[in-house]
């Protein structure tokens, strides 16, 4: 099994921050979620990045991480899948947004740990509300590769159901998109 964090998208609610680059324990969001995924065990691990983003780039500097170019990433999260089916040929893959602060290295093995190999395998929260990651049999990697807009793979787990997995608390869904969801989540920590 491969894991990709997906971190071309422009950060368009954060009104000129970028949200991969919000500290979290010190460090750049991006940075830390990609070593959480490294320290999972699930891997090896890519990041989707866009080309004209220098300071995403710097912060995974020295993490034995794939780093894959999305030169479309102005279509939206269709781009970055496709980038990463192909990269992740023949294997099952886990997707994650790394704008999750709240997924760590427990998570990610624990649905790695569930994925049975034929069917994709959905986080949820505690309360069941879906979320991330995904993660897809190699079977629909070819499905991912057709992907256009921003909708994801909506179409693709529409049309093959996953089974769901519940991960601790809200683990699975926050995602943090606006400044002012960025000072909420930090004050409840």
């Amino acid at each position: 099994m491969k894991l990709v964090l997906l971190a071309a998208g422009a950060s368009r609610r954060m009104r000129g921050a970028d949200k991969l680059l919000e500290p979290v324990d010190d460090e750049p969001l991006l940075r830390r979620q990609a070593r959480a995924a490294l320290a999972s065990g699930v891997g090896p691990v890519a990041v989707t990045l866009p080309p004209g983003a220098p300071s995403r780039w710097q912060a995974l500097d020295g993490l034995p991480l794939t780093l894959l170019p999305v030169d479309r990433a102005s279509e939206g999260m269709s781009a970055s899948l496709r980038v990463a089916a192909l990269w992740a040929a023949g294997s099952a893959l886990m997707v994650a947004p790394a704008d999750m602060p709240e997924l760590d290295a427990d998570d990610f093995a624990t649905l790695a740990g569930a994925f049975d190999g034929r069917a994709p395998l959905r986080a949820t929260a505690a309360d069941g509300t879906p979320g991330h990651p995904v993660i897809f049999p190699a079977t629909l990697l070819a499905d991912l590769g057709t992907l256009t807009g921003d909708a994801g793979a909506r179409s693709v787990l529409h049309r093959h159901p996953p089974r769901l997995l519940a991960l601790p608390d809200t683990h699975a869904i926050t995602d943090l998109d606006t400044p002012e969801a960025w000072t909420h989540w930090r004050a409840g920590r």
